[in-house]
């Protein structure tokens, strides 16, 4: 069964306080290096059929209206590979 993902990420100039408390958490931890942390959601949604245009329409569709808030957030539809 085809997987259409969306990953969806607040946009650069929003202020992202989850990220920054991983980024704080990480050298606690003993991890060093990262510079910077964004977290963001990702939906799968398994497709019956074929993945076709009309159909990644629609999800871009899903991604505008309800997946995602466009005012702050962007987003990426795309289609995993099967297994």
């Amino acid at each position: 069964m085809p997987k259409v993902v969306v990953d969806v990420m607040p946009k650069p100039e929003i202020l992202d306080p989850q990220g920054k408390a991983v980024l704080g958490a990480l050298p606690r931890l003993g991890f060093e290096g990262v510079v910077d942390v964004r977290q963001g959601k990702r939906f799968e949604l398994e497709i019956t059929g074929d993945v076709t245009p009309e159909l990644l329409a629609q999800v871009h569709a899903m991604a505008e209206t309800l997946l995602s808030n466009p005012v702050i957030e962007t987003f990426a539809v795309r289609v995993e590979p099967t297994a």
